[in-house]
């Protein structure tokens, strides 16, 4: 049965009663809910309350706990793996946090959290003059991580900006110091060495945190007006170092044959000498065998050595002398004449000395009969 239907004794939800002639009373409805929670919360109930519809001190204990609740939550926070945190108490610096959860009072603590393992990277690029009075475009890149974050965060106002500047400083004061020709070429590298200790150094004396990874020379230009230039200039440089490896790669290649043709010469003349030695040295046995020959019998051995040697010596000449017994005059026979007109063909070094041997006996038999023949004659006479 609803409270305002016939019979419902005009009851009201807010436990009050309700006449016929108008509606429920608010003020008495949230004096009961206020008495209903001053129960709850430990305050007085009825009249207790002051005048007004003030909160009791339930109510104020309640809202300071959430308020407690809230301002604890807040102080709450997490470092990352690759971070650190930097508290500052009331504005004085005082501790340095790692990875984890950590919690601080707000409003009392400032905390910063900076990335320490990341690898940041700055570009630097300008004109600047070089030790010969000319000027360079240099393009150059820095690579940095921050090492000290106590430092990062409370010695520089802004460590970065700090960062520019010394890059800017060192590389003016590295190129300042050299040449233009060695800026544009292969002195890069030690340029990119020399700015990178000048730069660390700098940022070791301002106390910024920051510690230098890599610097890398990206690029070094000639003003524009004066680039073909020396463009031209690269160029001849570049024939020069190919003129120069092709030159070494000559020498490699001749150097190493030469001395394989000094080897092979030296090597052949070992060869001659032991050759000639072990001749020398068989021509020396044979001839001890030979004298022991020859003491044994003389007469044999010394007929067999002239044989010898006049076979040698007809063996390689085409002419023969003839002095036959009896005879008055010598006989000269042109071995190589007879055997070019006899149609042989063949040169008389090619001809053998049985043939030569066999000639020379047949004229020596010939020659004999007509000295004895002559001789007959005379004696007819």
């Amino acid at each position: 049965m609803a409270w305002n239907e016939p019979g419902g004794n005009n009851q009201d939800p807010w436990g009050g009663k309700r006449g016929n002639d108008g509606p429920p009373d608010l003020d008495e409805a949230l004096k009961k809910f206020q008495d209903k929670l001053n129960g709850i919360f430990g305050g007085s109930g009825g009249g207790s309350s002051s005048q007004g519809g003030g909160l009791s001190g339930g109510a104020i204990g309640f809202i300071l706990v959430a308020v407690l609740v809230v301002y604890g939550l807040f102080g709450i926070y997490q470092v990352n793996e690759q971070e650190q945190a930097v508290v500052l108490r009331l504005g004085v610096y005082s501790d340095t946090k790692n990875a984890g959860l950590h919690w601080n009072p707000p409003l009392i603590d400032q905390v910063t959290q900076v990335n320490v393992t990341k690898v940041r990277s700055h570009s630097a690029k300008g004109e600047m003059l070089t030790e010969d009075l000319n000027i360079v475009e240099v393009n150059l890149s820095v690579q940095y991580r921050i090492a000290d974050t106590k430092n990062f965060v409370l010695n520089v106002r802004n460590p970065e900006r700090s960062l520019a500047q010394a890059t800017d400083s060192a590389l003016r004061h590295v190129i300042g110091s050299t040449e233009m020709h060695e800026v544009l070429t292969e002195g890069r590298e030690q340029i990119a060495i020399d700015v990178e200790a000048r730069l660390q150094q700098y940022l070791e004396s301002y106390g910024t945190g920051i510690v230098v990874d890599k610097v890398n020379v990206q690029e070094t230009n000639p003003p524009r007006e004066v680039q073909a230039a020396f463009d031209d200039v690269n160029k001849a440089r570049e024939d020069e170092e190919r003129l120069k490896n092709e030159a070494e790669t000559y020498s490699n290649g001749i150097i190493p044959e030469a001395r394989g043709a000094a080897q092979r010469v030296i090597e052949e003349a070992t060869a001659y000498r032991e050759q000639v030695v072990a001749k020398a040295e068989g021509e020396a046995q044979r001839f001890e065998q030979l004298l022991s020959e020859y003491k044994k019998s003389p007469r044999v051995t010394r007929e067999r050595l002239y044989l010898d040697a006049v076979q040698d010596v007809m063996a390689s000449s085409s002419k023969v002398m003839i002095d036959v017994e009896g005879g008055n005059n010598m006989l000269y026979l042109p071995l190589d004449k007879i055997v070019t007109n006899s149609g042989v063909g063949a040169r008389a070094t090619d001809v053998s000395p049985q043939v030569i041997r066999e000639i020379t006996d047949r004229v020596s038999d010939q020659l004999r009969r007509e000295a004895i023949n002559n001789t007959r004659r005379r004696e007819v006479r």
